[in-house]
């Protein structure tokens, strides 16, 4: 056991490469003992292929034992050999003390392939026959989640932490309260993540507790988790848009502002940002450093559609209508129907009657049901002489509003205008 001890040694340290000099000793000469105990050594720090060899050399002897085959159908799946996993898997006796532990490993092969049915009976099977084990009440509560069904998570995950409240490096606090929210029981989920920050600071723990607390409405108790996570690790990037959303429910509007702002010094290129950004610029009565960040998010990506429109409504509040042809030209008309109707009203004030018309045309289609475009495009028709055209839109404005009676008087205007056939 000399020469396999040396080698487990030389792994814990680092010295791999030493390891490896001894490794062909072991390979053609070590006792059977021996070359399991580096074989799992070597599958521990990632030999997966002189693992195999070994585990193989091995088989050969033992072609039945599970504990084996178990061990080789790691080092395929390592390989991403799944099939062949399986086949290996599925050769272990159901009398065989590695059996459960077979039908855990398939149910994860089968998981990953998204075959949860099947993963789950390769589970409830394994229960069976282990009905008190943690870590299959733990892998049916992750197979749950993965599909979405959070309150059959839960009912396992709790049938754990009644006996661990850690499986695998994982909290089951911190999975519990994670179902929890993302099944939308925001207020219920809080008290589990503060028990699994009790247990250990985790960051992901600490923002996702934050981000519960917010959508549970509780605004103060977010601002005051992203600001211990932001002062842990100011690079947490997802925490400040969350942040400036928390600090503007609370009507800090400013204070969201400039944690938007703070945030562009680490996350430049995220488009997001700058388009929350400008919102909230906006919101504070600063138009300038709105236009600034509604064309920065543009810059990044010129199809942010959001950005385009809202630019574009701070263009026509400013009467900056060769600034909407511009945005424009830059998205593409045809990438939202409002950018027709924004034209045609930029169009129409620069005087360019014919392209405001085709622009109205343009918009009719997809507004005909809005009273507020009916009358923008029904006036212009006046205005430009389409008294037909203009007849038909001021009748649909009267449907909408009957007792309008400036609509009704410009209708009776125009019909009496309108020659008899």
């Amino acid at each position: 056991m000399d020469v396999a001890n040396k080698i487990i040694t030389h792994l814990e340290n680092g010295l791999y490469e030493k390891a490896m000099e001894e490794y062909e000793a072991i390979l053609a000469i070590g006792s059977h003992e021996e070359k399991f105990l580096v074989a799992e050594g070597l599958f521990q720090y990632g030999f997966i292929l002189e693992a195999q060899n070994l585990i193989k050399e091995l088989i050969k002897v033992y072609p039945q034992e599970g504990e084996l085959i178990v061990l080789l159908a790691e080092t395929l799946m390592e390989q991403g050999n799944e099939e062949a996993a399986v086949l290996e898997l599925e050769k272990i006796s159901p009398n065989d003390p590695s059996y459960p532990q077979s039908l855990l490993l398939m149910a994860d092969l089968y998981q990953m392939e998204g075959l949860y049915e099947v993963s789950k009976q390769k589970l409830l099977k394994a229960k069976e026959l282990l009905p008190n084990e943690a870590v299959i009440d733990f892998a049916l509560g992750e197979l749950n989640y993965e599909e979405g069904k959070f309150s059959e998570a839960i009912h396992y995950y709790k049938m754990v932490i009644q006996t661990t409240e850690e499986v695998g490096g994982v909290n089951l606090n911190q999975r519990i309260a994670d179902a929890l929210s993302a099944g939308g029981s925001f207020e219920d989920a809080l008290h589990y993540y503060e028990k699994a920050l009790m247990e250990k600071m985790e960051l992901n723990t600490l923002f996702n507790y934050g981000f519960t607390a917010l959508q549970a409405g509780f605004n103060e108790k977010a601002i005051k988790l992203f600001l211990q996570l932001k002062e842990i690790d100011p690079e947490y990037y997802s925490l400040y848009t969350n942040l400036a959303r928390a600090y503007e429910r609370v009507e800090d509007v400013e204070k969201g502002y400039q944690i938007l702002k703070e945030a562009m010094q680490y996350d430049e290129f995220n488009k997001d940002l700058y388009l929350y950004a400008g919102k909230l610029a906006l919101k504070i009565g600063k138009e300038d450093e709105a236009e600034q960040m509604f064309r920065e998010a543009l810059a990044l990506d010129p199809e942010l559609i959001e950005a385009a429109l809202t630019l574009n409504k701070l263009f026509l509040h400013q009467e900056r209508y060769e600034d909407i042809i511009e945005i424009i030209s830059i998205v593409g008309v045809e990438e939202d129907p409002q950018f027709n109707w924004d034209a045609a009203i930029a169009y129409q004030n620069l005087e360019e009657y014919s392209q405001a018309l085709n622009s109205y045309e343009n918009a009719y289609t997809f507004f005909k049901d809005s009273s507020d475009f009916l009358s923008h495009y029904g006036y212009f028709l006046v205005e430009e002489g389409k008294r037909e055209k203009a007849v038909e839109v001021f009748s649909e404005l009267i449907k909408m509003e009957p007792n309008n009676e400036e609509y009704v008087d410009v209708w009776q205007r125009l019909t009496e205008d309108i020659d008899p056939l």
